[in-house]
């Protein structure tokens, strides 16, 4: 496996395949990866836009991550606005990059993957913080965790429902950079 960083057009050549990793990931229905496979492409083209991919020695990808500048106008980062204080809004998101997809293929979970993507991108990462959101409950959600965690993770926000997905999310954030590997 070989980490590599990608640009914008990295992503648009493969985006078939990071559709299907987060199709497998997220455990979600095909008629619902069309609709994200529309956003994950438009994605590439913000501000800030950072991503990495795990390649298998064939050329397979295993794994994949990215973000960008969160700002205002951009869904995501206007939903968790409108459920956080003033104090919080000044803080979390005045210079936030936003982890926007993090996943790995199930079948290559469990061998350090994600923690690598994460260091990875949180390296190539602007701004003083970095927020994302991951499901409260569920099996794939205990793997995200302990990985969110281990990273210096915090609660921002809990139980979340983002329009249109039935699943409370958590989000989390931490300060970056972060500190150096093994320090």
């Amino acid at each position: 496996m070989r980490l590599v960083a990608w640009q914008p057009d990295d992503l648009l050549r493969r985006l078939d395949d990071v559709v299907a990793v987060y199709g497998e990931a997220m455990g979600y229905r095909k008629e619902l990866l069309q609709t994200r496979r529309g956003y994950i492409g438009s994605h590439v083209r913000r501000p800030g836009f950072r991503a990495v991919a795990t390649l298998t020695a064939e050329g397979n990808l295993a794994g994949f991550g990215y973000g960008y500048t969160s700002a205002p106008g951009q869904w995501w980062h206007d939903q968790v606005r409108s459920a956080v204080d003033e104090t919080a809004r000044r803080f979390w998101l005045a210079d936030c990059f936003e982890v926007v997809e993090l996943h790995v293929r199930p079948a290559a979970q469990g061998h350090g993957i994600g923690a690598k993507q994460l260091r990875a991108l949180l390296a190539m990462a602007d701004g003083k913080t970095v927020l994302l959101s991951t499901p409260e409950a569920d099996e794939q959600a205990s793997r995200a965790w302990r990985l969110y965690r281990r990273f210096g993770f915090s609660d921002v926000l809990r139980s979340f429902l983002f329009p249109g997905d039935e699943r409370a999310f958590a989000i989390l954030g931490r300060e970056i950079p972060l500190p150096a590997e093994g320090g």
